[in-house]
């Protein structure tokens, strides 16, 4: 029987909401959109919903670099190797003022975020 391959290309679309959770399984929130650099033409950063209790939205938001996530594709979800801890402490942006240059310092005390991901550009929500 042949194993299926994961596909090389998908929408952005079909990848909002997706779970994200940490190596140990720990949920750590969902995909709330991916933002794209329009003059480069790559993704921007991705953007994690966190904290989320029901309907309401008093939900963190984060920018992660794409590079930092692995998408599991079996599970239909990303994984992020950092902790609930990491997210509660960290400062997240503002739901109605979303960043054009994503900082991700907030990162690298998890792991050493690439250079190159820190300045990606102008990039506008909506």
């Amino acid at each position: 029987m042949e194993t299926a391959k994961p596909p090389k290309v998908l929408t952005a679309s079909s990848l909002k909401g997706d779970k994200v959770t940490n190596a140990k399984g720990q949920d750590l929130g969902t995909v709330e959109e991916i933002m794209l650099d329009l003059e480069k033409g790559i993704v921007a950063y991705v953007v994690l919903s966190f904290g989320r209790v029901n309907w309401m939205p008093n939900n963190k938001l984060f920018a992660v670099p794409w590079n930092s996530l692995t998408i599991s594709f079996h599970d239909k979800k990303f994984i992020l190797n950092i902790s609930q801890e990491t997210l509660k402490a960290a400062p997240g942006f503002d739901r109605n003022k979303w960043p054009e240059i994503p900082d991700f310092s907030w990162l690298a005390k998890e792991f050493l975020v690439p250079m190159n991901v820190t300045n990606t550009g102008n990039v506008n929500p909506k």
